[in-house]
């Protein structure tokens, strides 16, 4: 008998404490549901090799205010970019699927030569289109590259404001783009073209700070997308006015230098640490959300360590991004993460993070990283898939595991073990090799097919034969 009142008396107990403890609950969720929406900073680099900054590796200079965000949030040690080239990326990054779902995303990248005018569909529900419905302000500065007027642009595809370029390159101090014959002026406030003075990676951090001032003021939550064009060619660093004059083309093969690129890389952090700045002076820096990352891999001067291969190279090198998130309060500060993630993902990242649903007409390919980010979860393990028609490229991540086309020539990498990818396991895992073909060919097939007359740039051929032999 007194073990069981004992018994009763303990659930009488657990139940009162139960009952009490319901009310906190419930209060605590509504504290949570009344939180303010974070507001989102995503910082995109032009070309940005994963070692470029110095908190991934690089030695010769220091990018404090990258560094910061690093020390004051997640590093992603395996994060990549959905294509080699941009526009292909920025596709993904806008819409959070494969950019192989839409005929821009064939393009690679989208150029003047590519056949149709193609663009990114204002009907297409994206990031900036999502947030702007559930009473964000949006807005784009520096790359849109997705299309141009009159059939598209940022306005017309969720962006409430749009102050720089549509193309993919523009010099930094004329704000021109094309060759010396062709050079026409692509710098824009909305659908209004205009002339402005000024190193363009200064006017963009400018503007941004003056965008952060704005929201904080109306009291809006926002999206900027700060989408420099640093560290891209052409190569002019903020004191190089002389070079802009003598160039005849943005297609600068005979220009740049290692100081010239530092330069560019530097000054870019110095806007970046101007926009922190403004976070900090609107006391809003608590309640936003600050990713920094690029949009494919390095170029020519670009220190792509510990990977082997740069742009237009599906090869790590040409994939690998750095890739850093800070959202205080949210994320333990100082940590890395080794989850496998991919531009993609950010669209119902930060759509979980605010809230917000997506389209269920168009489903996401993308992941939620907000476990991963906020809660040190395991990482998951992913399949990704790759393809460039440039030497007819094709790659699959599979756990460790990556196979990689390039011609008639085939691979397989562990690339944790083997980050430069050159012990080849196709022969010694035949049965893994196998699989991740087949996989590939059933990834491919819910893809749009590659289309004869896209627009790709080839030459990299060279470089590629150095490196793995003619095709055979």
């Amino acid at each position: 008998m007194a073990s069981i009142l004992k018994t009763r008396a303990v659930t009488r107990r657990q139940a009162l404490a139960t009952a009490a403890a319901a009310p906190l609950a419930l209060l605590a969720q509504q504290a949570r549901s009344a939180d303010p929406p974070p507001n989102i900073v995503y910082i995109m680099a032009d070309d940005l090799g994963y070692a470029d900054v110095s908190c991934y590796g690089r030695r010769e200079y220091a990018t404090t205010n990258i560094d910061r965000l690093a020390a004051e949030g997640v590093r992603f040690l395996q994060a990549y970019a959905n294509s080699a080239v941009c526009s292909a990326t920025r596709t993904a990054l806008i819409t959070g699927r494969y950019q192989y779902r839409l005929p821009i995303g064939l393009e690679e990248p989208l150029t003047a030569a590519s056949q149709g005018n193609p663009g990114l569909p204002p009907e297409h529900p994206t990031l900036p289109s999502l947030l702007k419905k559930a009473g964000y302000g949006t807005t784009l500065l520096g790359k849109w590259h997705l299309g141009s007027l009159p059939k598209y642009g940022p306005l017309k595809s969720g962006y409430d404001h749009f102050w720089g370029f549509r193309g993919g390159s523009v010099d930094y101090f004329t704000h021109k783009s094309g060759t010396a014959e062709t050079n026409t002026g692509d710098l824009w406030d909305g659908d209004m073209k205009i002339e402005e003075s000024g190193y363009l990676t200064d006017l963009l951090g400018s503007r941004a700070v003056a965008s952060i001032q704005d929201y904080a003021k109306a009291k809006q939550p926002f999206l900027i997308s700060l989408h420099f064009n640093a560290p891209h060619w052409p190569w002019e660093g903020p004191d190089d006015q002389a070079e802009s004059k003598r160039l005849k083309s943005l297609w600068d093969f005979d220009g740049g230098s290692q100081k010239t690129y530092a330069r560019m890389v530097l000054e870019m952090d110095a806007q970046i640490g101007r926009v922190l700045q403004a976070l900090d002076t609107a006391a809003i820096a608590s309640n936003t959300i600050v990713i920094f990352t690029s949009d494919n891999g390095g170029e020519r001067f670009a220190d792509t360590w510990p990977f082997t291969g740069k742009k237009f190279d599906l090869l790590e090198g040409g994939l690998r991004i750095p890739a850093i998130v800070r959202w205080p309060g949210h994320i333990r500060p100082k940590t890395t993460t080794e989850q496998v993630a991919i531009t993609m993902d950010w669209v119902p990242t930060l759509l979980a993070a605010a809230g917000v649903q997506p389209d269920p007409n168009y489903p996401l390919d993308g992941m939620n990283l907000i476990p991963a980010l906020t809660q040190n979860a395991a990482p998951v393990p992913r399949k990704l898939f790759w393809r460039y028609k440039a030497h007819m490229q094709r790659a699959m991540r599979d756990g460790n595991f990556k196979w990689l086309k390039i011609g008639e020539n085939t691979f397989l990498f562990n690339v944790v073990d083997d980050p430069l990818e050159r012990a080849n396991l196709k022969d010694r895992l035949p049965d893994v090799y196998k699989r991740l073909v087949g996989e590939y060919e059933a990834w491919n097939a819910t893809m749009l097919p590659e289309h004869p007359g896209s627009n790709s740039d080839s030459f990299k051929a060279n470089q590629l034969a150095d490196h793995f032999g003619a095709p055979q």
